[in-house]
């Protein structure tokens, strides 16, 4: 039997003030299409948001410091979405909303048809949203010829 991953179950942020990063992602989440619900694990207040695939939840921080994208950790978080115009069509909604973003636009140094638009967290955690981009395509229609680790 071969173990397939099917892609990433939940995700667990740490925030330096829960109530000012659930005011943002309520808004972000729901641009989305996430549900949400509030719910403590082990005593601490959590807040998840999820979809048919995904769960991404935010917990107060133990221990307060800034974000730094380049130290071991978490560097970013990136949302892949259909096409192209769901990606201008997230930025318009996200602004819509006051949440900030770059402005939508291909980055082909990570691929030709790469398209996408970034955002930051309350705590400068960076987020991102991407077009669904043909190197992407061409993994899941080609899956069975690339070549396991250590083959």
């Amino acid at each position: 039997m071969e173990l397939e991953v099917l892609g990433i179950d939940h995700i667990f942020l740490a925030v330096s003030d829960l109530a000012r990063s659930q005011a943002w992602y309520d808004a972000v989440m729901k641009v989305l299409g996430f549900r949400k619900v509030e719910r403590a694990i082990g005593g601490a207040p959590h807040i998840h948001y999820f979809n048919q695939s995904l769960r991404l939840s935010i917990r107060p921080a133990s221990e307060l410091r800034a974000h730094d994208q380049n130290a071991p950790g978490l560097h970013h978080l990136c949302f892949q979405v259909r096409d192209r115009p769901s990606v201008d069509e997230a930025a318009h909604r996200l602004r819509a909303v006051g949440i900030a973003t770059s402005a939508p636009r291909s980055y082909p140094e990570y691929a030709p048809d790469y398209y996408a638009i970034f955002l930051r967290d309350p705590d400068g955690i960076e987020l991102e949203i991407v077009n669904r981009f043909q190197a992407r395509v061409d993994v899941l229609k080609n899956w069975n010829s690339y070549r396991s680790i250590g083959e």
